[in-house]
């Protein structure tokens, strides 16, 4: 009779696993998920979609705001540029307030339609100062007219509109991935895989949305038809918006965990309360009981090696506890061991993370210093124009080609060769495959440099503005197409590894990360353009990257990035090497995460 009863339990918890999600999500109403009924590519379709919109929108702004700002405001180049990657930046540091603020309180779905409202608020106003105030005289802004003088008041009604945009993209940005992922349940293995599909696609489908922005929008702004471009964009984050809350009933959501700022604050103070405590081996380690846990509903988290200070906060001593008859314990004197661990992952992720940062630095210069050398070349076929923005959608088409290509062809071949089911190359190896090919893009936009300055045509002496290279604008492909492969195993294998790393309670943290290093990335480019402007500028010489590319030194700049590069890549491949993967157990009992990341 035991034995029949343990069949009828384990069959019941079966049908059980296919009704509802296994790994704690629920639907709009506060029920668990169920499996049929919610999630899966039927919901995430719609987020790709949402998340094609809103990139299609954000870099009908980005994409030529360098231009913008000599055109239209005045600004020389060194400075546009400057301003563009402050701007980029300021997106994702925002990302940082979206992540807090999921994690914490809102939940996924929530802070994603808040910060899509503002969005959609900052792109609508843009889109009216520019047409009211800025575009004077009529049809200004375009290659031959200039615009006239704008007032201080005028000026600041265009900067807080673009920062309203980066505020909403950014606390919109890292939220949306991890929701999209959300969707499907990594502890059913028929859905596991397609969450992991599904950053591919993700990345792909803000590619595509970016297409329509770099080409169409793109030449229209460069043809000074800047407000019907930011109109579009505006238009566009609308749709997106409206799309995203049309399917609310399908969607999965984990529960907001609570301030993740405070449960790290007190696994802090209560390892250094008693750095004295001479702890035994492995042993008297305190792990809450379900119902008590500060994260209710994440997985737990399994005791690891390393960072042993830590493990201090979830020793027991006697003085732990309120009562302990009760189980009241002091949160700032003990700590549950999944509460350590999240510290642990955090600290593991930050050698990885700060890695990543001076690959976003050669990621910006495709917004800004490539758009400034591609307008410096031949950029005319018989009568047509190509804008110099336009370029990018080679990295676009780029990174479209690579995706399927490492989907359909390099991951299966690489998974047979390594006679793996999880797949051939994890992500600690795609990232640094990105960083090689980083490498190359800053060598072959530094050639491209070195030919354009020799067929550069002969400037007058004061000349603010170069005349164009007899060098066709064609010979940035190169450039472009290493940026987007690169993407492809830097970006997309982020996304899937911070996500995967971190702690049910800070995915969205985990995604965060990934734009703030591209944050950080814009504003170690800022500072690196500077200190060398400040150096290489001397009473004879105008520096590396002055307004006329044809007196400068563009190459030099891209060849010290080949060799930041490199430097990097050898201390990832140090970091990357020590990386200990993160352990938890799921809703089933079962251990994840025993993959190998050894690079």
């Amino acid at each position: 009779m035991a034995i029949g009863g343990v069949t009828k339990k384990k069959t019941m918890k079966k049908e059980q696993d296919d009704v509802y999600t296994m790994d704690g999500t629920v639907d709009c109403r506060g029920h668990p998920a169920n499996r049929q009924e919610t999630g899966k590519w039927f919901a995430s379709n719609i987020i790709l979609v949402n998340q094609g919109l809103a990139t299609l929108a954000f870099f009908g702004v980005g994409v030529n705001l360098v231009l913008f700002l000599t055109r239209v405001l005045g600004e020389n180049n060194a400075d546009a540029a400057n301003a563009v990657s402050k701007w980029t930046g300021t997106v994702y540091i925002f990302s940082l307030v979206g992540a807090f603020l999921s994690d914490a309180y809102w939940g996924r779905f929530k802070t994603c339609a808040i910060f899509q409202i503002i969005f959609v608020m900052g792109l609508a106003s843009l889109s009216l100062s520019t047409y009211l105030f800025l575009l004077r005289p009529k049809g200004c802004g375009d290659r031959i007219t200039p615009c006239g003088k704008h007032s201080n008041m005028e000026k600041g009604l265009f900067y807080l509109s673009i920062y309203l945009v980066a505020l909403g993209y950014g606390g919109y940005q890292p939220n949306i991935a991890t929701f999209g992922a959300d969707q499907f349940d990594e502890d059913y293995q028929k859905e596991s895989h397609a969450k992991v599909a599904f950053f591919s696609y993700f990345y792909l489908a803000m590619n595509l949305g970016s297409l329509f922005s770099n080409t169409l929008l793109g030449y229209f702004e460069d043809e000074g038809m800047w407000a019907l471009g930011f109109w579009a964009s505006a238009a566009s984050a609308f749709l997106a918006l409206v799309l995203f809350l049309a399917r609310t009933p399908k969607y999965r959501h984990f529960k907001a965990t609570g301030n993740p700022l405070s449960r790290l604050s007190q696994v802090l103070i209560a390892a250094i309360r008693k750095w004295r405590t001479n702890m035994p081996e492995g042993e008297g380690l305190y792990e809450a009981e379900e119902k008590e846990c500060s994260t209710e509903g994440s997985r737990k988290l399994l005791h690891s090696e390393g960072f042993k200070f830590l493990d201090k906060a979830a020793y027991i001593n006697s003085g732990d506890f309120y009562n302990q008859e009760q189980g009241l314990r002091n949160p700032w004197r003990l700590c549950p061991i999944t509460q350590v661990e999240e510290v642990k992952c955090i600290l593991r992720l930050l050698p990885i993370w700060l890695c990543t940062i001076i690959y976003s630095v050669v990621f910006t210069q495709m917004a800004s210093l490539f758009v400034e050398q591609g307008a410096a070349m031949k950029t005319t076929v018989s009568n047509f124009r190509i804008p110099a923005a336009s370029m990018s959608s080679f990295d676009i088409l780029s990174v479209v080609v690579f995706v399927f290509f490492y989907r359909r062809v390099l991951d299966p071949l690489m998974s047979r060769l390594r006679k793996t089911e999880s797949g051939g190359l994890t992500e600690l190896h795609r990232m640094g495959i990105g960083l090689i090919i980083a490498v190359m893009a800053m060598v072959s936009a530094g050639i491209v440099e070195c030919y354009r300055l020799k067929y550069a045509i002969k400037d007058c002496p004061h000349c603010k503005a170069p005349n164009p290279s007899t060098l066709s604008i064609f010979w940035q492909i190169p450039q472009y197409v290493f940026i987007g492969a690169s993407e492809v195993f830097m970006y997309v294998g982020q996304l899937e590894f911070f996500n995967a790393q971190a702690p049910d309670g800070l995915k969205s943290f985990g995604s965060a990360l990934c734009m703030t290093s591209i944050s950080l990335g814009n504003y170690v480019s800022s500072l690196i353009v500077s200190i060398v402007m400040k150096i290489s500028t001397e009473d004879h010489m105008p520096g590396w990257i002055p307004g006329n590319l044809n007196k400068g030194h563009l190459d030099r700049f891209y060849f010290l990035l080949a060799a930041l590069t490199t430097i990097d890549f050898v201390v990832y491949i140090l970091c990357a090497r020590s990386y200990k993967r993160i352990k938890m157990e799921g809703k089933s009992g079962e251990e994840h995460g025993q993959i190998s990341y050894d690079v």
